[in-house]
């Protein structure tokens, strides 16, 4: 199975100098959590920003969402495979990277979004069960065993 298999098509995105009023307001109209921040001249993920990085890097340190872009507290550098990636390789990439989404790119730029939501719908529950495991285990943890 490959990443187009289960990926879902056309994400919405950001450009690095989207103030994050307007970001957290594309989380909102689109029901998700992170937005791949793309170069505004070739649409390739310079970064990627989070629910979370929005609250942790901007909104608890006292700044104001209106004044502070994308760039400022995007999270990078930005991990991304490919349509014909396959899912076990980009669960890998999640897992090593303990990330929940990524993006996904073509020649046109980013052109997709892998979620975990997106592994339990379209794999097993096995398969589902692994990558959430190892996205959820502390890094520590992994040292420590």
């Amino acid at each position: 199975m490959k990443v187009r298999d289960v990926m879902t098509q056309n994400p919405v995105c950001c450009n690095p100098d989207t103030n994050l009023r307007d970001v957290a307001t594309l989380m909102l109209r689109h029901d998700c959590g992170e937005i791949p921040v793309v170069d505004k001249l070739t649409n390739t993920p310079v970064g990627v920003i989070t629910d979370r990085d929005i609250t942790c890097r901007c909104v608890a340190m006292g700044e104001n969402p209106e004044q502070v872009v994308a760039a400022d507290c995007m999270s990078k550098p930005v991990v991304t495979v490919t349509p014909d990636t396959s899912v076990d390789v980009c669960c890998a990439a999640m897992e090593k990277n303990q990330i929940r989404r990524v993006p996904v790119v073509d020649e046109t730029g980013c052109c997709g979004m892998v979620s975990q939501a997106d592994i339990a719908r379209k794999t097993s529950e096995r398969k589902t069960a692994e990558v959430v495991k190892k996205i959820s285990t502390p890094s520590h943890a992994a040292t420590a065993a």
